[in-house]
């Protein structure tokens, strides 16, 4: 039996919105490099960055989980030294851009090529209604998520993790982690400061206290 991974099922939905023809990428927030990889599977140079955890400890699991040609990782605070290149046809910010100041999406909107797509899983707190609305719906599918991850730990040979408060299973110990910072925006903040910030964009409300916030840019004429 396999448990539902929430976290892959977000990340497979972000690269949903990969532009036909992409020849680059940029994932922000890369963690130990599971999207990185999937982009660079399909032909894709990636750069990715992720300077949450001071230490680099996050990006070395990363490049020992194993890199692919024309794919790159990087120890790099973004609103400090902005990204490790510029015209991006993907840009993918996985669950990372609320560790950051929100206003850090005009780096990543400049950092786009002509019909670029940015992709974010962010992130939001609850606060109204529909929010507890939402996480209520959530509840089912994290409870059969912990029973999942426990019955796992219970069969021979196999060894189970924490669960997180939002229903992944937690890491085998001494696997390396990102750091997990608590979010502050709720969705309607989130989607006042996106307005003032970009554009076009749309915002859809995801399970597990997530959302995705997409935007592409004109594509020159």
């Amino acid at each position: 039996m396999t448990g539902f991974d929430h976290h892959d099922h977000h990340h497979r939905r972000l690269l949903r919105h990969v532009p036909t023809g992409c020849r680059t990428a940029l994932d922000v927030g890369c963690g130990t490099g599971r999207s990185a990889r999937r982009l660079a599977d399909r032909g894709i140079a990636v750069d990715a960055m992720d300077a949450m955890d001071r230490s680099e400890a996050v990006i070395r699991a990363a490049r020992a989980a194993g890199t692919r040609p024309g794919s790159r990782f990087h120890h790099r605070d973004l609103a400090v030294a902005g990204p490790p290149g510029e015209g991006y046809d993907f840009i993918s910010c996985p669950a990372s851009l609320h560790h950051m100041l929100f206003a850090t999406l005009t780096v990543l909107r400049d950092a786009l090529a002509p019909g670029g797509v940015l992709a974010v899983l962010g992130c939001h707190r609850d606060a109204s209604a529909v929010d507890r609305m939402c996480s209520l719906a959530a509840v089912p599918v994290n409870a059969a998520a912990r029973l999942a991850v426990a019955g796992r730990a219970a069969l021979p040979g196999r060894r189970g993790g924490p669960v997180g408060p939002a229903g992944g299973a937690g890491p085998p110990p001494g696997t390396v982690t990102a750091p997990v910072v608590e979010p502050r925006m709720t969705m309607e903040e989130i989607r006042r400061e996106a307005a003032d910030l970009l554009p076009a964009f749309t915002l859809r409300r995801l399970l597990f206290w997530r959302h995705l916030l997409l935007h592409r840019t004109p594509t020159e004429h």
